[in-house]
């Protein structure tokens, strides 16, 4: 069955909000959720898991496929009381951060709840981590070594 332009749209946006949180420290998701007034009523319909994921690569960005290793991930799904489902994967054995982090995906889905989501959780935390790689930057660049090679005029 083909996307129309307004659930691919959908899906664009709550992939987007899951790489914001899967960034994010499970602290400050917690704190924003938390002062937010949004009805969080959820069920579980997936308690959180925790299991192994196999992690894959590239040798040289372009080669063939390996294995490298595995890591842990923690999933959760929930239903809220309007019926919206979310889901949410979260790296290493935090379950409340997954489960917070459902209720999160399945707010996206409430009609008008979007906007509400972005300004008080996703859009501070999108400003820490700016801020955060901004910073990293500056750092690096401090210790940024420039060579240059004198020509002499014996040749």
């Amino acid at each position: 069955m083909p996307q129309t332009k307004s659930t691919a749209s959908a899906s664009a946006v709550r992939r987007d909000a899951m790489q914001v949180l899967a960034s994010a420290p499970a602290q400050e998701i917690a704190r924003l959720f938390s002062n937010a007034d949004f009805d969080g009523d959820a069920r579980m319909l997936r308690r959180p898991e925790t299991g192994l994921v196999t992690v894959r690569g590239r040798i040289g960005g372009g080669g063939a496929p390996f294995n490298v290793g595995e890591a842990t991930v923690t999933r959760a799904s929930v239903r809220l009381a309007s019926g919206e489902v979310g889901h949410a994967y979260a790296l290493g054995r935090d379950g409340e951060k997954a489960r917070i982090c459902a209720v999160i995906d399945a707010l996206l889905q409430r009609p008008g709840e979007a906007e509400a989501v972005e300004a008080v959780i996703l859009g501070p935390l999108r400003e820490a981590q700016g801020k955060a790689t901004a910073k990293r930057q500056a750092e690096t660049a401090a210790t940024k070594v420039e060579f240059f090679t004198m020509v002499r005029g014996e040749d």
